[in-house]
């Protein structure tokens, strides 16, 4: 194939794309952040314990499920310079079409996946009878979820950062505007917290169908669906492969962070409600930094389409430069108002107090996690997942090896080895990149 002429990079585009992506993801985290502090008013650590781990409940359930957005993403911005808008609109046929389906696995296995996942993630007593009533509730957003992981991954790919935004931040203000309603208003106690995430779910679905349904968006659809190949199994192939690859990674990905439920479990419900704050200011962080993730999955992904080898790794290194002063910032203000905010959330002064020994962790890992993020994005950019899957593999047995080790130092040495996760994936990733873009472009100048 001849390649393109190679365009300049924009670098105008990152922060066009990141910013809008930042303030999505941060509102994003204000549903775990929110729920955590709403049942902290009730005072009681088991209640507090629960929302942790029905927290991390849909972390294996439905964020797993994430690679339905982010697979989407890589092959609509690829599309977008390779075939157009057509060929966009029926890579979110493919990816509705993949998420009714394990969207209605997951209904049917409910009676015995749902006690299962519980069980696993080692709730028990009062902690675990709260926990089973959130679950119960938000279980039955499944569908709602899977189609909008889809919607948005579509959008995203297509630069929508504004309609995204406005999405995101609405429906998370939804969430907690109900929670608070429903918990501290109304006195439902944790059920408050599965109903509010239940009805914005749904209404973040609505609203998105009714804005991509205006202008010749219905018609391309309609083609899309007269199109018998859109849903062939020639066309599902490559979407499936890189969604296969993408779901296996971020299960890896999700039993690392369900250990650290897990493991904290084990230690009583204060260290697990001290360490689900800071789990939860962890994904406040990486949730900000993914905003450079989505710039590297867009702006990669489109020379990927376009065969422009130099503004591929133009981006890499601008992407990289800039997560990295982003997570300086971010760093440096934990050090500053770390206490305060972690004594904000914690229903007792025993947690409060575990918390705070903790927060060290909070300065060290936007500096260890930022590369492997912004990496993320250029591997699910160029649909590099089989590559993506297998350092992950690596760097989780990295993690679990470092779990083993570091036992005897407790809740430091779980924080510890998640440090090491994420240098690891780093490491392995950045190792991989240079056979990576020979075998996609060849050999260096050869798109010149």
């Amino acid at each position: 194939m001849t390649a393109a002429r190679p365009a300049p990079i924009d670098k105008r585009a990152i922060w066009v794309i990141a910013l809008p992506a930042m303030v999505t993801n941060v509102a994003t985290a204000l549903i775990g952040i929110g729920d955590m502090w709403i049942v902290g008013q009730l005072g009681d650590a088991p209640t507090q314990g629960a929302v942790d781990v029905g927290a991390r409940l849909f972390a294996v359930l439905f964020t797993v499920m994430n690679f339905l957005k982010t697979g989407t993403t890589g092959l609509v911005a690829q599309e977008g310079t390779r075939a157009g808008k057509d060929a966009q609109v029926a890579m979110l046929v493919r990816g509705l079409a993949v998420g009714l389906v394990i969207a209605a696995i997951l209904l049917i296995a409910k009676p015995v996946l749902l006690p299962a996942a519980l069980g696993l993630l080692g709730a028990s007593g009062e902690v675990l009878e709260a926990a089973q009533v959130y679950a119960e509730i938000r279980y039955w957003s499944a569908p709602a979820v899977m189609a909008n992981l889809a919607l948005i991954g579509f959008m995203v790919g297509r630069r929508q950062m504004t309609a995204v935004l406005i999405f995101e931040v609405t429906y998370n203000l939804t969430n907690i505007a109900l929670g608070l309603w429903f918990v501290l208003g109304l006195d439902w106690g944790i059920a408050g917290i599965g109903w509010s995430s239940l009805i914005a779910e749904y209404a973040k679905l609505v609203a998105v169908g009714v804005f991509l349904a205006r202008g010749d968006f219905l018609a391309r659809l309609k083609n899309c669906l007269k199109e018998q190949g859109t849903l062939g199994w020639s066309a599902l192939k490559p979407f499936l492969s890189v969604n296969r690859d993408l779901f296996l990674r971020t299960v890896v990905l999700t039993i690392a962070l369900a250990a650290l439920t897990r493991l904290s479990a084990e230690r009583g419900a204060v260290v697990l409600a001290a360490n689900g704050i800071l789990y939860q200011m962890f994904i406040f962080t990486a949730l900000l930094l993914d905003g450079f993730e989505n710039a590297a999955q867009v702006l990669n992904g489109e020379r990927v389409g376009a065969r422009d080898r130099k503004g591929f790794s133009a981006y890499v290194g601008a992407i990289l430069l800039r997560g990295i002063a982003a997570a300086a910032l971010v760093a440096a203000l934990f050090a500053l108002f770390a206490d305060p905010v972690l004594a904000s959330f914690a229903a007792t002064t025993a947690v409060e107090d575990v918390a705070q020994d903790l927060g060290i962790w909070l300065i060290i890992i936007p500096f260890a996690g930022v590369a492997s993020f912004v990496l993320d994005g250029i591997y699910v950019g160029a649909s590099w997942t089989r590559a993506l899957l297998l350092t992950m593999m690596g760097a989780a047995a990295i993690f679990a090896l470092s779990l083993w080790l570091t036992w005897p130092l407790e809740s430091h040495g779980l924080w510890l080895s998640f440090t090491l996760f994420l240098i690891a994936r780093t490491v392995l990733q950045l190792g991989a990149i240079p056979m990576l873009l020979d075998r996609e472009f060849g050999g260096p100048g050869e798109d010149d």
